[in-house]
């Protein structure tokens, strides 16, 4: 690694800190509690999903204030602020039994998420244009970030279930003591914070081309690869809500489960390292397009066959893959527009991308209380990644930036 490059790793492993918070702990963990809360308050697998659907829709309506927040505050500030926030809405799931009272919690958690994730996709976008040679590294260091939280949460979730195994609703210890390392990482965004903050600053003449023409962010242009993320967004997040209850239903023990999770949270901080060159070489989404389908065959695996090690490849595969489709996502709008349109440009993906995830989780947990039960659920995940990669292969680069 060059000495030009070393104080931009260091800042995109900093920043990807946010992304364990609002993707690894804040959304991902729940997975792990749901067995638990399903059993102890009597949830239908429809109910289990939507706490993460209610999660989502606040994530969804956190994307739809970020172009309006991002014109009044500063991305950093937008960083560490819902950091805090997302700590604080997590500690609070572990007050209340009431599902209605979780649902909201799980809405404001998501809400909070998206502020940390989208301003640091933006700053991890930022850096890149600081070494365009090394940007999908960078990038892929960011979103890497979220398997940090997956491990920590495979590691600490069952190991506190366990210490308090016999405690009324004992999951509510999970919940506050994944708030405190929700705490304790929000403490840690305050030093990326503060030094992008001092020099990340773009002059507003970076809102035209070199042809001096004024170029923004249009969502025409760029409907297949929006499709293909929505797409995306409905089929993964059944996997990651409902895996976990899949291997218990299986009759998978604990420490079963702590190594799939586990393994699968490596996973994705190693994707970094193995899709860089991919978004870096396309414009278009090709990268987006290989990556959905790579993915659809990570989902399908747990469905087809109740063997241990294939699902453990299954993980591997899918933490290997399913953030580099969001940093795909990044890397398009940075390839296809200036600096100054990536905020909306990013804010756009992660709208469809909430939205999708909002439509998952409970289609999964509605299918799984039919006859098939979750493998049929996962199988529609599966069929629905395939037909994302399709529409993200027929987006092309624009032409129209210089």
């Amino acid at each position: 690694m060059t000495s030009a490059l070393r104080p931009l790793f260091w800042l995109a492993l900093a920043l990807s800190v946010g992304a364990a918070v609002s993707l690894g702990v804040t959304r991902f963990a729940y997975g792990l509690l749901l067995p638990g809360m399903r059993t102890d308050l009597a949830w239908s697998y429809t109910l289990a999903g939507a706490m993460n659907t209610a999660n989502a829709v606040g994530y969804l309506l956190g994307a739809l204030a970020m172009p309006w927040l991002m014109r009044r505050v500063s991305p950093t500030v937008l960083l560490w602020l819902g950091s805090l926030l997302a700590a604080l809405f997590m500690g609070l799931c572990g007050f209340f039994t009431d599902a209605s009272v979780l649902l909201v919690q799980r809405l404001l958690a998501g809400l909070a998420s998206a502020l940390v994730f989208v301003s640091g996709g933006l700053l991890a976008a930022r850096l890149g244009s600081r070494a365009p040679a090394q940007a999908g590294l960078l990038l892929g260091v960011y979103y890497g970030g979220t398997g940090l939280g997956i491990v920590v949460s495979a590691l600490l979730v069952p190991w506190v279930l366990d210490a308090f195994q016999g405690a009324v609703h004992s999951w509510r210890f999970a919940w506050w003591a994944l708030a405190l390392l929700c705490f304790f990482a929000t403490a840690l965004l305050r030093w990326p914070a503060r030094v992008m903050a001092q020099w990340e600053q773009l002059p507003a003449a970076d809102t035209v081309s070199s042809s001096g023409v004024a170029v923004v962010f249009r969502v025409r242009p760029f409907g297949f690869a929006l499709a293909g993320y929505g797409l995306f967004g409905v089929g993964y997040i059944g996997y990651m809500t409902f895996a976990v209850a899949l291997l218990r239903t299986q009759g998978a023990s604990a420490q079963a489960v702590t190594v799939f999770y586990g393994l699968l949270g490596l996973a994705v901080v190693a994707s970094s390292r193995i899709w860089a060159g991919l978004l870096d070489r396309h414009r278009g989404g090709g990268a987006m397009a290989r990556l959905n389908a790579l993915l659809g065959v990570a989902v399908v695996l747990p469905a087809l066959t109740q063997s241990f090690g294939v699902v453990v490849l299954s993980g591997l595969l899918f933490g290997a893959v399913f953030l580099s489709i969001v940093a795909s996502s990044t890397a398009l709008v940075r390839h296809n527009l200036p600096p100054a349109a990536w905020a909306t440009g990013i804010s756009a993906f992660t709208i469809v991308f909430a939205a999708g995830q909002i439509v998952g989780p409970t289609l999964v947990g509605w299918i799984a209380d039919g006859s098939g039960g979750l493998e049929r659920g996962l199988l529609v995940s599966a069929l629905t990644l395939w037909l994302g990669a399709w529409l993200a292969w027929r987006q092309k680069p624009l032409t129209c930036v210089a």
